[in-house]
């Protein structure tokens, strides 16, 4: 008897197509029996100390195997098992006459349930926190950790959530896709799953049910799972995967629209450790480059000898190119204990970005100094903007301050709804705004980005985010100025379109999404993507907006 087709819906994490059968990953180690420990309390401790030991060795050596977000995710979970905290609560568990498995997972549990009672980012950290746990708990038994299964063939691997060590090592020639039943866009199985190009979604209710073996269509563009497809599903998901593959394989051309519109499609950088594979993916430069790595973690800000050396090997690494650097943006989620630790309710509304670095600008001037240094020593085409720009007067703040250090194109983020509004004004003295639609989504839904419970407002296709957005590209074609996306919608396919109907010249995003963004800008041209434009900014809501201009599209999208 067939299968009968279903859908389970998620989050998309990158753009493509996986077809292929499931395979899971192996369940949870049960739950420690709440048994009296017949060793005595050193002995236990001793076993917990050993144990600890040993996993947090085992995820340093799998950090060492890896780069970029995957290292620093394995480093930090070997913190996580290391952390003095836990270890003096798992001691007094282990003193009360409790198991070291018992007291493990007890300790662990109440840390994790901290985590989750945080929201957002904070929470979704818990996953992380769990496998920690999970490892420790198997090495105390003798056992192996659960992790990835192993297969002969490809597959599509189904999970309730997947753990940092076993993303950052997963096998690419066998996994085709990753469907969890936990997770958010924010969440590390995503960060890794895009950083891998991977096909994936992540908090698919229903997941938890798929079998073995049973065939699956993972669309990530949609974010949908198709269980049991029909011929003509399957015929359509391969042909979908074999013209992704084409574009992979063969797509390092400029950006460009069908009619020959250029669109350079430009990298988010985090540190100049990514400039080979922003190159590698085609890259037409760097469109944003976060400063902020040199920074965080330090007790004192970087000297200007320090700054120097890190962008003059990024700008050596895009000769002749276009490098947008932003200069620091600190405060909200990345607070600096030497830039701004006073307590703020709401920090995302504080001291953060460039308000910070003028409350405190001999650091701004240290930067403006090095960046000036390095672009005099190098051939890229340097670009400097600043963070959380709000008003006309912190418009010509910036753009005097950074010139008079001889920096000849200096712009602006608008992430702020005001500066949108002012766009006009505000390009008739900046050289370029580029828009951050993380940060414009969230001030203009009113809704913190990092707080779980308000997540789903947090959607870029919302369109009164998307009419801001048109004000910009208005003011800077009134203004012949250059006007870039470099915020997560840059790297949606089909709202890359829409972005470019809206009036923006650049866009900006992780490599893993050069090819997809470049193959579906091929598909329009100018006038076909305002007339999207147009469609979306009729719309109500986010949702609407995006099932509006999927049925207008045409040709269909990837």
């Amino acid at each position: 008897m067939a299968e009968t087709t279903t859908q389970l819906t998620g989050a998309g994490i990158g753009q493509g197509v996986a077809l292929g059968r499931v395979l899971r990953m192996s369940d949870p180690l049960p739950e420690p029996a709440e048994t009296p420990s017949t060793r005595t309390p050193d002995e236990e401790k001793a076993r917990v100390a050993e144990a600890v030991a040993a996993v947090a060795d085992d995820l340093r050596s799998r950090a060492a195997k890896v780069t970029g977000v995957a290292a620093d995710v394995l480093e930090a979970q070997s913190m996580m098992a290391e952390d003095s905290t836990l270890a003096d609560d798992v001691a007094t568990r282990i003193d009360g006459g409790t198991t070291a498995e018992r007291a493990v997972f007890e300790g662990f549990a109440v840390f994790r349930d901290m985590l989750i009672d945080l929201g957002g980012y904070m929470g979704e950290r818990a996953t992380d926190l769990d496998d920690v746990a999970q490892r420790v708990i198997a090495a105390l038994a003798g056992r192996p950790a659960p992790g990835v299964p192993e297969s002969d063939e490809p597959y599509v691997l189904v999970a309730h959530d997947l753990a940092p060590a076993d993303t950052a090592l997963l096998d690419l020639t066998k996994v085709l896709g990753l469907v969890t039943r936990e997770g958010g866009p924010t969440s590390h199985t995503a960060i890794l799953a895009r950083e891998k190009a991977i096909v994936a979604i992540v908090g698919v209710a229903g997941a938890d049910s798929l079998a073995d073996g049973t065939e699956v269509i993972v669309d990530a563009a949609s974010g949908t799972v198709t269980v049991a497809p029909a011929d003509d599903q399957r015929a359509d998901a391969q042909h979908r995967i074999e013209e992704r593959a084409a574009a992979l394989a063969g797509g390092l051309e400029p950006g460009a629209l069908a009619d020959g519109t250029p669109i350079p499609l430009l990298a988010n950088l985090g540190s100049a450790d990514g400039t080979q594979k922003a190159l590698d993916a085609g890259a037409e430069g760097v469109g944003l480059f976060r400063t902020e790595f040199l920074f965080l973690d330090q007790r004192m800000a970087p000297t200007v000898e320090q700054q120097r050396e890190h962008y003059i090997a990024l700008l050596s690494a895009f000769p002749g190119k276009k490098v947008v650097v932003r200069v620091l943006d600190a405060g909200a989620d990345k607070p600096l204990a030497f830039l701004n630790d006073a307590h703020e309710d709401n920090p995302a509304l504080g001291l953060r970005g460039l308000r910070a670095l003028r409350a405190n600008e001999d650091l701004l001037r240290e930067q403006l100094t090095a960046l000036a240094e390095a672009d005099a020593a190098t051939e890229a085409d340097l670009w400097v903007m600043a963070p959380m720009v709000s008003t006309v007067e912190e418009t010509r703040y910036f753009v005097e301050l950074a010139t008079g250090y001889g920096l000849k194109t200096v712009g602006v983020m608008v992430e702020v709804p005001s500066a949108a509004l002012l766009a006009d004004r505000v390009l008739q003295t900046a050289a370029f705004a580029s828009i951050g639609t993380n940060d414009l989504t969230q001030y203009t839904l009113a809704a913190d980005r990092l707080l779980g419970s308000v997540a789903g407002f947090q959607d870029p296709w919302h369109p009164a985010v998307l009419r801001l957005i048109g004000e910009v590209g208005a003011a800077g074609a009134a203004h012949g100025k250059p006007v870039g996306i470099c915020g997560e919608a840059a790297a949606d396919p089909l709202l890359a379109v829409v972005l470019v109907g809206l009036g923006a010249t650049t866009l900006s995003m992780s490599p893993a999404a050069l090819a997809d963004v470049r193959l579906s800008l091929t598909r329009y041209t100018l006038d076909q993507a305002r007339a999207l434009a147009e469609v979306a900014l009729a719309a109500d809501g986010a949702a609407e907006a995006r099932d509006a201009v999927r049925a207008a599209a045409t040709p269909p999208p990837q």
